[in-house]
């Protein structure tokens, strides 16, 4: 069982809870304590950044695949000689390198989350702010991941989970 007023577990045979003292009435019920925001809310935010990393993933690659292969030989295909294509390829390339390394970012921040990696709550809250731009998804999980990690309570309990997890 565990107490009402802290949390721990307390063996049944026991009439005061070994950390706040609270003593327990001669009919003992057993009971579970309430999971926070953070514990029922951050299996669900980690497996969402991953998904959400792996669109990324192959938006960024789509990217880098446009800007090397088809931009570098777009005169060849028929464009008009005033495209350009140098241009248009470093530009491409740039995007592609900038949209895979927040994939990464992304990949790295979800599977910090579901190991409860104490330096994941602060990645994934900036994160989540860059997230606020990019409509409607990113928006969507900005203002998740935002609603879960950033209230001062939650910091507390990220930081309880990753002790435990630990």
């Amino acid at each position: 069982m565990f107490c009402d007023r802290c949390g721990t577990a307390v063996p049944l045979a026991q009439r005061y809870c070994g950390k706040c003292g609270r003593e327990f009435p001669g009919s003992i019920a057993i009971a579970y304590p309430s999971p926070s925001r953070v514990q029922s809310h951050v299996r669900l935010l980690g497996i969402l950044w991953l998904a959400i990393s792996a669109l990324n993933a192959v938006v960024g690659l789509l990217l880098f695949v446009i800007g090397n292969v088809i931009m570098a030989h777009i005169h060849e295909l028929g464009a008009p000689s005033d495209v350009p294509a140098g241009l248009l390829r470093s530009l491409f390339t740039v995007f592609g390198l900038l949209v895979l390394t927040k994939a990464f970012l992304g990949f790295f921040a979800g599977w910090g989350l579901l190991r409860r990696e104490p330096w994941a709550r602060m990645l994934t809250i900036v994160l989540g702010v860059l997230a606020l731009f990019e409509a409607p998804h990113g928006t969507a999980l900005g203002i998740y991941s935002l609603w879960v990690l950033l209230p001062a309570e939650s910091e507390r309990d990220y930081e309880k989970e990753a002790s435990v997890a630990a």
